[in-house]
């Protein structure tokens, strides 16, 4: 009697079906991709379009910009302007350069000097009054310079700061303060409690358990904070004008307004102007870009 083997269902390994079902699932039909490049473009060209015919018409003369059949490509390439708004008359660049910088610097500085520790200990204590402090920390973002100017004109002239530096560092570092405090005390209250209490443990004080353990997994919080607040210190412009009278104290978002006549307006200045005040803060988007979306996108998903 013939005996016959057992017939065997041939099933492919696992891993190699995942990988196959897996690459059916990513593959895109050409025409798809060929639209969402097209829209991709659309949106780059809507973004990227302003900056672009503001840098050609930094590089044109007056009488280009102001023709009566204008062009968007200049006629001839002017490079000089970049070198004469630095000496113009009308405002001393150089020195608002340097005000904006330092007023943006010291006042991002002062914000994470007062919002890493109150974010902290709003996210690691339970006190009374908690809500009560973190409401009232939110709604100060609701209130502006440009509808306090005259009280924090008549407060600084009684604390004798009147159209100085660090008057305009304590404005931005206080309108930015709830922002800073809002998203790193989110990003401490994601870090679980028993991470501290093993560091405390092994003897670690609370100064280092925050420098040392907290701080390095709220990096991207972090960066986020210092990159917003130090975009709206770049670009405030309602509380310097109010409180700085001195042009060479103030940024280059007032500066750039003394190109702007009743009767006449050097617009190549203003376009040269207006891109070298983007350039600091793309650079700063560029080195910490990976941070920052980390940063933002940061408990979407778990």
């Amino acid at each position: 009697m013939a005996v016959t083997a057992p017939a065997f269902e041939t099933i492919a390994p696992p891993a190699a079906s995942a990988r196959k079902r897996r690459y059916t699932e990513d593959q895109v039909p050409l025409g798809k991709m060929i639209w969402r490049m097209v829209a991709g473009f659309l949106v780059l060209a809507v973004f990227v379009l302003p900056y672009v015919i503001m840098f050609f018409g930094s590089v044109k003369t007056k009488a280009q910009i102001r023709s009566v059949d204008p062009t968007y490509f200049p006629q001839e390439w002017h490079w000089e302007n970049y070198i004469n708004m630095w000496s113009t008359p009308e405002t001393p660049l150089p020195q608002n350069l340097i005000s904006t910088i330092i007023i943006s610097v010291f006042a991002t500085l002062l914000v994470l000097l007062v919002s890493l520790p109150a974010a902290y200990y709003t996210a690691r204590f339970k006190f009374p009054g908690r809500m009560v402090f973190l409401f009232l920390v939110i709604v100060t973002q609701m209130l502006q310079p440009a509808v306090l100017t005259s009280g924090l004109f008549r407060q600084f002239v009684a604390l004798e700061l009147i159209d100085t530096w660090a008057a305009m560092i304590f404005i931005n570092a206080a309108f930015n303060l709830s922002f800073a405090v809002w998203i790193m005390h989110s990003f401490f209250a994601g870090i679980p409690k028993e991470v501290d209490e093993a560091a405390q443990i092994d003897g670690a004080g609370r100064l280092r358990v925050l420098f040392t353990i907290s701080l390095p997994l709220v990096w991207p919080g972090i960066v986020t904070a210092i990159v917003f607040t130090f975009v709206a210190c770049w670009n405030e412009f309602a509380a310097s004008l109010v409180i700085l009278s001195t042009a060479g104290n103030q940024p280059l978002s007032v500066a750039l307004t003394k190109f702007v006549g009743q009767y006449e307006t050097s617009w190549q200045y203003v376009f040269g102007v207006s891109i070298v005040a983007i350039v600091p803060v793309v650079i700063l988007f560029m080195l910490i870009e990976k941070r920052l979306v980390g940063g933002l996108t940061a408990g979407s998903v778990k």
